[in-house]
């Protein structure tokens, strides 16, 4: 069974005068196909507007689909009935961690969510602990959230999405308003999470440099996904990535500038290691 299956997914935003007429309907997701295996890491990106975030917050049964279907874990997330279940399935960590940070001390924060959904109070604690271990802040647990770096917050915010034990974490842009060291911070935690917790991430972004160590990459334009393939088929098409407004990595750029110039340089770089190590093969 796939973790997300979406199939001819449509989702429209309508805008109404003071009287309830339509003003403007604009198509936020226009008949996508998107298929998740469970224990998988794939990356979604595209510029502001594009649909990632109503995409991610179907996933979560924030949205419901206009027309099209979504399953996440074998449920249909337009049923009434399966929204609590989706919701425990799906987590989400959204780009702004003060919007799910609530308690005062960081342990408390983690245990919210379990207690909400009636894990008995030894359990909680267990889960508190192993989730803020997991992210690397468990020495944090009786500090104030309010003290701690943009990154840290959302590692927090992460661990709490953890306590809850889902399949899958939706990580809605977790890293636009943080720091380079944070940003690398929260990408390694969610990495860490795929590899030795098996959880199926969806990681929502416009940063290229956090999709090169991604399963598999899609690329949405105008709501449709209009590129999809590992980061090395991607990144091999460079032209095509700056057509949709796509920031392509500083190492990838001067690969493929490299290789128009006659070296021989191959396709899809995406580290600078790799970059060094084919100009030197190249000058021998």
């Amino acid at each position: 069974m796939e973790m997300i299956r979406a199939e001819q997914l449509v989702y429209e935003y309508i805008r109404r005068d003071e009287e309830g007429n339509v003003e403007a309907i604009s198509t936020a997701l226009d008949h996508v196909d998107l298929h998740v295996r469970p224990g998988e890491f794939i990356a979604i990106l595209g510029h502001n507007g594009s649909g990632k975030s109503t995409l991610a917050k179907h996933i979560n049964a924030l949205l419901t689909p206009g027309e099209g279907s979504l399953w996440v874990d074998g449920k249909d997330v337009s049923l009434e009935e399966n929204v609590y279940d989706v919701r425990q399935t799906a987590g989400m960590v959204f780009q702004n961690p003060d919007n799910q940070i609530i308690a005062s001390v960081v342990e408390e924060d983690v245990g919210f969510g379990p207690e909400n959904i009636g894990v008995p109070t030894e359990e909680i604690w267990q889960r508190v602990e192993e989730s803020l271990r997991a992210v690397g802040m468990l020495k944090y647990r009786h500090h104030s959230p309010n003290k701690l770096s943009g990154g840290q917050k959302q590692r927090v915010a992460i661990a709490g999405v953890m306590a809850m034990q889902p399949k899958c974490i939706v990580l809605d842009e977790p890293t636009a308003m943080l720091d380079p060291n944070g940003r690398r911070d929260v990408i390694r935690t969610a990495h860490e999470l795929n590899r030795e917790k098996g959880v199926t991430i969806v990681l929502i972004t416009h940063y290229m440099e956090e999709v090169v160590d991604a399963d598999r990459v899609f690329v949405m334009d105008q709501g449709k996904i209009v590129m999809q393939g590992t980061p090395r088929e991607i990144f091999s098409q460079v032209g095509k990535l700056k057509e949709y407004r796509l920031d392509v990595p500083q190492v990838t750029i001067l690969a493929d500038m490299l290789r128009q110039a006659g070296l021989d340089i191959p396709l899809g770089v995406l580290r600078r290691e790799e970059l060094v190590d084919a100009i030197m093969r190249a000058a021998m």
